[in-house]
C-alpha cells in the first residue's frame, strides 16, 4: 500500500478489450445473422412457394445508420505490386520535409554563386579582378622603376670605378 494521506485509483479498474475477442464477437454476430436470414428465408419458402431471396429486414433506423466498431481492424487487400515495392523499397523519392528542401536549394544556390563567381560574372568578381588588375599594375610599374634604380646604380658605380681608375692612372 502506498504511503501518505492520498490515493489515487484511476488506473485500477481499465479493461481493454483485445483484438483475438473483438474478432470472435464479430464473427459470432455474422453467424447469427446468417442463421436468421436463412431461418427466414426458410419461413418464407414454406410459406410462399417462391425462389426470390429476402434479404433481412432492417429495425428501426437501423438501415439509415451505419454504425461500425472503431476498434475493429479492417484487413486490407494488398497488391502485389505494393509488397513489391515494400521489399525492394520505394522506387519514387521520400517526401522531404521543410528544412531539408531548404537546405539543399541554399546548397544549390551557393554552389550556382560560386560558378558564376569563379567565370567572372558576379559583381563581387568584378570587382576583385579590377582590384587585381590594378594591383598587377602597380607591381608592374614598382618592378619597372627597381629596375631603373638598379640600371642607374650600376652607371654611377661604373662612373665612378672609371673616374677611380683614370685618377690612378690606370688603362684599361
Amino acid at each position: 500500500m502506498p504511503r501518505g494521506k492520498y490515493l489515487n485509483h484511476k488506473g485500477r479498474n481499465r479493461r481493454f478489450t483485445n483484438p483475438e475477442e473483438l474478432e470472435t464477437a464479430r464473427v459470432r454476430e455474422e453467424k447469427e445473422k446468417q442463421w436468421r436470414v436463412s431461418s427466414e428465408w426458410l419461413l418464407v419458402c414454406h410459406l410462399t412457394i417462391s425462389s426470390s431471396p429476402l434479404q433481412a429486414k432492417a429495425k428501426g433506423v437501423e438501415k439509415l445508420i451505419d454504425v461500425e466498431n472503431p476498434n475493429r481492424v479492417v484487413k486490407k487487400n494488398k497488391k502485389l505490386s505494393t509488397l513489391n515495392e515494400v521489399v525492394k523499397g520505394p522506387t519514387t523519392a521520400p517526401e522531404l520535409s521543410r528544412r531539408e528542401r531548404e537546405e539543399i536549394e541554399a546548397q544549390k544556390a551557393t554552389a550556382h554563386y560560386q560558378k558564376l563567381h569563379a567565370e567572372g560574372k558576379t559583381e563581387q568578381a568584378r570587382a576583385d579582378l579590377a582590384r587585381l588588375a590594378i594591383i598587377k599594375q602597380q607591381r608592374a610599374e614598382a618592378a619597372k622603376r627597381r629596375e631603373e634604380e638598379k640600371r642607374k646604380k650600376d652607371e654611377a658605380a661604373q662612373l665612378k670605378s672609371a673616374q677611380t681608375s683614370k685618377a690612378l692612372g690606370k688603362k684599361t
